[in-house]
């Protein structure tokens, strides 16, 4: 496959271009996306489904300027794929003969069932792993639900609800009551085996709701994929949206440009998280232009391999100086001085991690190294993990060793308490320099609150940097030869 690969999705509100670049077999990150909402569905479906010439002619412009971006970065893999809209119309295969012949690019159809499964491939692989959960993705025409059971995708329905569909059939006649009744209709033909506690949600709808949430609580991380809240905390407010006047939208944060069909997608989303049972939501990023690319690196069902993490992976391809083994020797500190600092295990995960890019942010600058290297983990690190692990990441990296954490406040609601940052950055630190100064074999030992540095190699360097280190609390830290 092409080092770049974009792809274009065609929905019925919006049309949209995401670049991948792969920086190695599985590690990739996006270089660029586009949206434009252009309404290819307006229209259709008080017509039959039939296609407007003024939305297909919009469209073919957008196609256009998507083409010059495609040239000017000389990529040769592009996939196109058409959602409802498209699939709905029986004058489809005019404007898809249209930019075939006129743009060169290879338009494709996909059904309802492949439209849930490349969304739910993307959430399945790329979203902070959940044992058990369904997803939801409300489009413009469609709405698609895949229930994911031990990371294999058991079940997927698609049904006809949109949020254009519903405007145009029911909002713009203020027939909202008729609207509810044909909602709960499409809802009663989901099956059982749907219900889950922990419900996904795909779609630029379901952002913006997840957005207006992270504005009302002034959400210290501005990332929606892997946002999550309690859906009973935020049931009532997702109903005002739902209820609310055109007009009174901008109060709950809610972008101009969705103001016509939010409301539309608060109604579907209310009545499926009901009939699902679902307590948590998870907010995901991505979604089917994620899952096409995906299906072509991984297959059409496959998952990444154990521990594997194609934003960690991609990120040290790019600015991994060289093979570090700081995250070995935190981990050995860690157990080494379990003694002392009696922090679960649960965080070597991000510890060892942290360990992996803490010396990533030199290819920036050297002299602020730290802090260049907590910004991508909290850039870079887009896939996998949820926000509490990303904070905590980049805090260990950011803190430096030091024992005052301010420098992190504006994630500490996301982060353990004062007394684990500070272990952990500190085993961090300690980690670094072992790695950087030491030798390759060298052996740990703790007994008796003293901590013991085989330092075969003699490194005053090493004893020197050391002996800089802010240690949590007292204890002895001696080199001799194993």
């Amino acid at each position: 496959m092409s080092k770049k690969v974009a792809v274009i999705d065609l929905g019925s509100n919006s049309v949209r271009l995401a670049i991948f670049e792969r920086t190695s077999r599985l590690g990739f990150y996006v270089v660029g996306e586009y949206k434009v909402k252009i309404r290819l569905g307006e229209g259709a479906y008080e017509n039959g489904g039939m296609l407007t010439k003024s939305a297909m002619d919009k469209c073919f412009l957008v196609f256009s300027d998507f083409k010059k971006i495609i040239s000017d970065q000389k990529i040769s893999r592009v996939l196109c794929i058409g959602t409802s809209a498209l699939r709905d119309a029986p004058n489809a295969n005019e404007f898809i003969s249209k930019i075939r012949r006129e743009l060169g690019l290879n338009l494709r159809k996909i059904t309802g069932e492949d439209e849930a499964k490349y969304g739910a491939l993307a959430v399945n692989n790329l979203i902070a792993p959940l044992d058990e959960f369904c997803t939801i993705d409300i489009g413009g025409g469609s709405t698609e639900l895949t229930k994911i059971k031990n990371g294999k995708i058991i079940d997927q329905i698609s049904l006809n609800l949109g949020t254009v569909r519903l405007k145009e059939l029911f909002f713009d006649r203020r027939d909202l009551s008729g609207c509810a009744q044909f909602v709960r209709e499409a809802i009663g033909e989901i099956p059982a085996g749907f219900q889950s506690q922990n419900l996904v949600t795909i779609g630029g709808s379901l952002r913006a709701i997840s957005s207006a949430i992270m504005e009302k609580t002034e959400y210290p991380l501005k990332i929606l994929h892997n946002f999550s809240y309690k859906f009973d905390d935020f049931r009532e407010f997702i109903v005002k949206i739902q209820n609310a006047n055109p007009n009174e939208l901008e109060k709950f944060d809610i972008k101009k440009e969705r103001f016509d069909t939010i409301r539309q997608g608060a109604m579907i989303f209310l009545q499926v998280a009901q009939f699902t049972g679902a307590k948590r939501i998870f907010t995901s990023g991505v979604g089917i232009r994620e899952g096409v690319f995906l299906s072509r690196i991984l297959g059409e069902n496959a998952k990444f391999p154990a521990n594997f993490n194609p934003s960690l992976k991609s990120l040290l391809d790019r600015f991994a100086l060289r093979q570090s083994f700081a995250p070995k020797l935190a981990k050995e500190l860690f157990l080494a001085l379990a003694p002392l600092h009696k922090i679960s295990p649960n965080f070597l995960m991000e510890l060892t991690t942290a360990a992996k890019i803490a010396e990533t942010g030199t290819q920036i600058d050297y002299y602020e190294n730290h802090i260049n290297s907590a910004y991508l983990a909290i850039s870079c690190l887009n896939y996998g993990y949820t926000h509490e692990q990303k904070a905590l990441i980049a805090a260990l990296i950011r803190i430096n060793g030091k024992r005052n954490t301010s420098a992190v406040n504006e994630y500490k609601f996301l982060l353990p308490k004062d007394e684990i940052l500070i272990w952990l950055s500190f085993i961090l630190k300690f980690s670094m320099i072992l790695d950087r100064f030491g030798t390759r074999d060298l052996q740990i030992k703790f007994e008796n609150r003293q901590l013991f540095i085989d330092n075969s190699s003699q490194s005053l360097l090493l004893r020197a940097e050391i002996e800089k280190l802010n240690k949590p609390i007292d204890f002895e830290i001696f080199f001799t030869k194993f």
